[in-house]
C-alpha cells in the first residue's frame, strides 16, 4: 500500500471557489484541458432575473493588470518557511512570530493555519511616492506597454491624454501589489476582526476603492486623520503645508465588530471618596434636580433624608425642575449609598446622586470610556524616530510609527485579556511588535504578534548599514530583542512573552520531482527516491508539515528519542514526526502507543518495501486506530 502524501503547497483558491459554486449551481461547471472551469455566461444567467444578452457597463474599479492581480491571489505557492533558532528569542516557549520574506507568499502560507484567527491587522504599506516601491510581483511591464494598454498613447507612441508622465504605471503597479495581499489578508481576519491601513494622499482614494471591493463598502469603519508632524507641518506641498496622513479602517463583518472606547482623561473630576471607594472608585456629585430635561409631574415628589428633612425639586409651586430618578430608584439609591444630602453654598438642603468612576448607576462595575475621535493629534513621527534612535544608540530607521499611535489603534480594536493575534505584514522596524509587548507589560495582557517583512536592503551610506544592519529585517528583530530586555528590566516581570520565532521564506523543502512525477521517467524516479532537498533539516521539514496541515506555527515542539531515533512531538499529542531513514516494526509499535493524532514519515524511509508499509498500517490500526498517517 501507499500512504497519502502531504501536498506541500498552499491551497488553490481557484479550485476551492469552483467547488463552492458547483455546490450551488452544478450546471455552470464545465471542463477544459486544464480541468474544471466555470461557464460564466451560464452563471450570469443564474444570477439574473432577466435574459442576459451580453456585457453591460457597471460601476467598478479597473486598471491595467487587475486580472493578473486577482489571479495572483488565487495561485498556490510551493514555498515554505524555515525556522531560524539562532536568531529567535525563547524559540521553544514564545507564541510570537517574525517572518522574513515577500508578504504575498507568506500570506498564502498562513491561509490554512490562521484562517479566521487574526483579530487585528495593521499595515503601513509603501505610500507610492515614487521612491519607496519594492514589491514588483512580476506585474511590472514597460511604461510603453502600460500606456498603450490603458489608452494613454497610440501604437506610434503618440500621447492620447494629458499628464501621462504623472500617471504612468505607478498607480496600477501599486494597486496590483496591494490587491492580492489585501484579499488574502481578509481571509485571516476573525469575524469580528479589523484592519487598519496607514496611507497618505498619494493613494488614499485608490485604497478606499479596492478595500470597498475586497471587504465590502458596508464594512467601512472610518478614515482616521493622524497629525503625524509637529509644528506647522511639512513643506511638501506648494499650496498647503501638510501635517497629516490617514488610517483607513475596515471590519471583516461590521455587524460583529465593536470599537473599544477611549479611556477618560479627566479622572481629576472624581474627587470624592466614600466607603465604597475600593469597589466603585472615587466619585463626583451631581444635583438630582434638573431643569433642562423638561418638567414631568411624576418626577416632582418629596424626598426625605434620614433625619426627616424633606426636599422638593421646585420652590413655591414652580413647575420647572424635576428629579432625574423616579421614586423607586431614589429609595434604591438611598439604601445603596448613591444618594447624599448636602447643604449648597446658599445653605439650602440639596439632593445629590453620586457618579462613580468604576460603577454605573445600577451598581455594575464599568470602565468609563468615550467614543474615540476620528482625528488623532497626540503623537508624531519626529518623537518616535528619536526614541528609536535612543534604543539603538544611533538613527537606524526613518519615519518609524510612534508606539503610542499603534498602541492606541490596538486598544480600539481588542482588549488585552483574551489571547488575540495582531498581524503586521509590512512590519518595517517592528513598531507593532514593540507596541504589543509594551501593552502586555502594562496590563498583563495576552496579545500575540506576527510580523512579516521582506528583507529590503539598507542604504550602504546609512547609519544602519554602518552598524551592520544589512536589511530592514535585522533592524526589526534587534529592536524586538532590545525592547523585550528593556521591558523586563523596567517592569521586573519575568513571565512576559518577549520572545519570537524567526521563520524565513524559502523555496520548497521538496525536489521538483515531488510536484511533477508524471513528467519524469521511471529511471529518474528511482534515482530520486528521497524527494527532500539535501540542505534541509528535520526542523525545516517539520515546519513544512505544520504549514501543510494548517496548524499554529507557535505550537510547542518537544524532541524525544525513541529506540535511538529522534522524533518530534508538536503540542503534546497533536502531531508526531519522524524524518529518519530507517523504520522497523518494533519502532513503529512503540511510536504508535504515543497516541498522537497525526503521524508523518519520509516516504523514502520505507524504500520500495510495500510489505513494511502494510505492516505499519496494520500496527496503527491495532494500537492507534484514530491516527492519521501521511508521508512526504
Amino acid at each position: 500500500m501507499n500512504f497519502e502524501k502531504l501536498d506541500m503547497k498552499t491551497i488553490n483558491f481557484t479550485d476551492e471557489n469552483i467547488k463552492k459554486i458547483a455546490e450551488i449551481f452544478p450546471n455552470v461547471v464545465s471542463e477544459d484541458e486544464n480541468g474544471k472551469v466555470i461557464d460564466f455566461e451560464a452563471l450570469k444567467q443564474e444570477l439574473s432575473g432577466n435574459i442576459v444578452e451580453g456585457y453591460k457597463e457597471r460601476y467598478s474599479l479597473n486598471w491595467p493588470g487587475k486580472r493578473e492581480a486577482q489571479l495572483k491571489a488565487n495561485t498556490p505557492t510551493t514555498k515554505t518557511l524555515r525556522p531560524c533558532i539562532e536568531e529567535s528569542v525563547n524559540f521553544d516557549t514564545t507564541e510570537n512570530l517574525y517572518i522574513e520574506g515577500d508578504n504575498l507568499d507568506v500570506l498564502k502560507i498562513l491561509q490554512e493555519g490562521y484562517l479566521n484567527k487574526i483579530k487585528m491587522i495593521y499595515i503601513d504599506p509603501p505610500y507610492n511616492t515614487g521612491k519607496d516601491f519594492v514589491y514588483k510581483d512580476n506585474f511590472t511591464r514597460s511604461s510603453e506597454e502600460e500606456l498603450l494598454e490603458s489608452g494613454q498613447i497610440d501604437e506610434d507612441g503618440g500621447k492620447l491624454v494629458a499628464n501621462v508622465e504623472s500617471n504612468g504605471r505607478y498607480h496600477s503597479d501599486w494597486l496590483s501589489m496591494m490587491y492580492p495581499r489585501l484579499k488574502l489578508a481578509r481571509n485571516l481576519l476573525k469575524e469580528d476582526g479589523v484592519i487598519f491601513i496607514s496611507i497618505d494622499d498619494n493613494e488614499v482614494h485608490n485604497l478606499r476603492k479596492i478595500c470597498d471591493e475586497i471587504f465590502g463598502e458596508n464594512n467601512f469603519v472610518a478614515k482616521l486623520v493622524w497629525e503625524n508632524k509637529e509644528g506647522g507641518g511639512g513643506s511638501d506641498s506648494k499650496l498647503f503645508r501638510i501635517k497629516h496622513e490617514y488610517c483607513i479602517v475596515y471590519a471583516k463583518n461590521i455587524n460583529s465588530f465593536a470599537i473599544f472606547g477611549e479611556e477618560i482623561n479627566n479622572e481629576e473630576r472624581y474627587t470624592e471618596i466614600d466607603e465604597f471607594v475600593d469597589t466603585r472608585g472615587r466619585h463626583l456629585l451631581r444635583k438630582l434636580a434638573d431643569n433642562g430635561l423638561g418638567y414631568i409631574a411624576s418626577l416632582d415628589f418629596p424626598i426625605s433624608d434620614d433625619k426627616g428633612n424633606i426636599v422638593y425639586p421646585n420652590k413655591d409651586g414652580e413647575k420647572i425642575r424635576r428629579w432625574m430618578w423616579g421614586k423607586e430608584k431614589v429609595e434604591w439609591g438611598k439604601k445603596n449609598g448613591y444618594i447624599v444630602f448636602k447643604r449648597d453654598n446658599k445653605g439650602e438642603l440639596t439632593v445629590y446622586n453620586k457618579i462613580y468612576l468604576k460603577a454605573d448607576n445600577e451598581g455594575n462595575p464599568i470602565e468609563r470610556t468615550k467614543t474615540p475621535l476620528g482625528v488623532i493629534n497626540d503623537y508624531s513621527t519626529t518623537k518616535s524616530t528619536k526614541k528609536l534612535a535612543e534604543l539603538f544608540g544611533k538613527k537606524v530607521f526613518d519615519y518609524s510609527k510612534p508606539i503610542e499611535y499603534i498602541s492606541w489603534l490596538i486598544n480600539r480594536s481588542l482588549n488585552g485579556i483574551e489571547r488575540n493575534i495582531i498581524l503586521d505584514f509590512f512590519s518595517g522596524s517592528a513598531t507593532t511588535a514593540h507596541s504589543v509587548m509594551k501593552l502586555n507589560s502594562e496590563d498583563d495582557g495576552n496579545r500575540k504578534f506576527i510580523m512579516v517583512q521582506i528583507p529590503e536592503l539598507t542604504d550602504e551610506k546609512s547609519e544602519a548599514y554602518k552598524a551592520k544592519y544589512k536589511n530592514i529585517c535585522e533592524i526589526g528583530k534587534e529592536r524586538i530583542r532590545r525592547v523585550g530586555k528593556k521591558i523586563v528590566e523596567e517592569s521586573g516581570k519575568t513571565d512576559l512573552d518577549i520572545g519570537f520565532r524567526v521563520l524565513k521564506l524559502d523555496s520548497s523543502n521538496m525536489k521538483d520531482i515531488y510536484f511533477t512525477p508524471q513528467e519524469l521517467g521511471q529511471s529518474q524516479i528511482d534515482y530520486s527516491v528521497d524527494n527532500i532537498k539535501d540542505d534541509r533539516t528535520d526542523l525545516d521539514l517539520l515546519f513544512g508539515v505544520l504549514i501543510d496541515w494548517g496548524v499554529d506555527l507557535t505550537l510547542p515542539i518537544i524532541k524525544e528519542t525513541i529506540q535511538e531515533k529522534v522524533c518530534y512531538f508538536v503540542d503534546s499529542d497533536s502531531l508526531c514526526a519522524y524524518f529518519g531513514n530507517d523504520i522497523n516494526e518494533e519502532f513503529i509499535k512503540e511510536l504508535a502507543k504515543k497516541e498522537a493524532l497525526r503521524f508523518v514519515f519520509k516516504d523514502s524511509s520505507f524504500g520500495n518495501n510495500d510489505d513494511l508499509k502494510d505492516n505499519v498500517s496494520q500496527i496503527f490500526r491495532q494500537l492507534n486506530p484514530k491516527a492519521e498517517i501521511k508521508v512526504i
